[in-house]
């Protein structure tokens, strides 16, 4: 966690992070401008800034697809969370890229007209009812108005200003412009080839983000312990105290309402929402270290008996009451009073 805005530390994981996204950004393009300009046959080679601005839009619909896929790869398994940490690295620069492509089509295919270069990009071709001859520009205009959107609010400044729920929802649009991105280059570039080869690439692209994102999304229904209110009094039972890791927790899904992470520390048994405050982590996926449950995602941190943020910060979550009977632990679905601290329940004849 970092109290108020101020230059980014460039740790050393941060260093060697940029710097592989670095490297790996100038070897695709190279190898891009490599291929097309050596191995295409003789009379189909394009020009050398035609196969630059193409390098520049496969490289940022590469960047785009790996966003896209840090996410489910993140929620399979903890080798992939290093990557999530400083995903929002990669959307800058999937941003540039995109950026450097639309202002080099702007220059070579419009820059020329007596129109203005924007205006002739979107109404050179009016054909909407055209599958073929389909204006494809304006698709790759607005996409990239969206990642303009997402780069510039990508510091946890706006997160604050807008709110956690607000700036969730404002970066979902990624896959509108992944979308969009997606029609832009089969209405555009694919329509040009006489291979097959981009439309597979970008299909099978498209069709592995969702496939992922659905088996995420079942491992993860699976993995929910749903709790009934059986004695409907709002009690629902969780398990023998000791199936829970220390320091970790196990999660449990409410027949209504938000995950509960219910944690165990020693012989202290908490309870708290499973959803970080930063930016929708799962808390409890985390762990507890020096007193406060710490989100796996960006380290943000909650004191587990009250849901507070060590001071200076101010975030909070909710804490939900807990008991243990008969050597099971019970958790209430509802959250107790914001603030409220809630004293945990505690393992009998374990050592604190």
């Amino acid at each position: 966690m970092a109290h108020g805005y101020k230059i980014i530390q460039w740790t050393p994981f941060k260093k060697s992070y940029d710097a592989a996204l670095l490297l790996g950004v100038l070897v695709f393009i190279s190898a891009y401008l490599v291929g097309a300009l050596a191995f295409a046959p003789q009379g189909e080679r394009a020009l050398p800034i035609q196969v630059a601005l193409r390098a520049l839009g496969a490289c940022a619909f590469s960047l785009l697809t790996l966003i896209l896929l840090i996410g489910p790869l993140a929620r399979l398994s903890p080798r992939f969370l290093p990557l999530l940490y400083n995903r929002r690295h990669l959307g800058v620069t999937c941003f540039l890229l995109a950026l450097i492509h639309g202002a080099l089509v702007l220059l070579w295919y419009h820059g020329f007209s007596d129109l203005n270069p924007f205006v002739s990009l979107l109404a050179s071709n009016p054909s909407y009812d055209s599958i073929q001859g389909f204006p494809f520009e304006s698709l790759g205009v607005i996409a990239l108005l969206i990642l303009f959107v997402m780069a510039a609010t990508s510091h946890d400044f706006w997160n604050n200003v807008l709110g956690p729920n607000m700036w969730k929802a404002l970066h979902m649009l990624v896959y509108w412009a992944y979308a969009l991105i997606v029609a832009h280059v089969m209405l555009g570039a694919v329509q040009g080839e006489k291979s097959p080869l981009h439309a597979i690439v970008v299909g099978a692209s498209a069709a592995l983000i969702a496939l992922l994102h659905v088996v995420a999304g079942w491992r993860e229904t699976r993995r929910d312990t749903k709790l009934a209110d059986a004695k409907n009094d709002g009690w629902l039972r969780v398990g023998p105290p000791n199936d829970i890791p220390n320091s970790r927790a196990h999660i449990v899904t409410p027949p209504e309402g938000e995950r509960i992470a219910v944690f165990r520390d020693g012989a202290r048994i908490y309870a708290i929402s499973n959803v970080c405050r930063h930016q929708g982590g799962p808390l409890g996926e985390g762990r507890i270290i020096d007193g406060c449950v710490t989100c796996p995602w960006h380290g943000f941190q909650y004191r587990p008996q009250d849901g507070k943020a060590p001071a200076p910060f101010t975030e909070r979550i909710a804490v939900y009451r807990t008991r243990i009977e008969d050597g099971v632990v019970f958790v209430h679905s509802d959250p107790a009073p914001s603030g409220e601290e809630v004293a945990p329940s505690v393992i009998a004849g374990a050592q604190q």
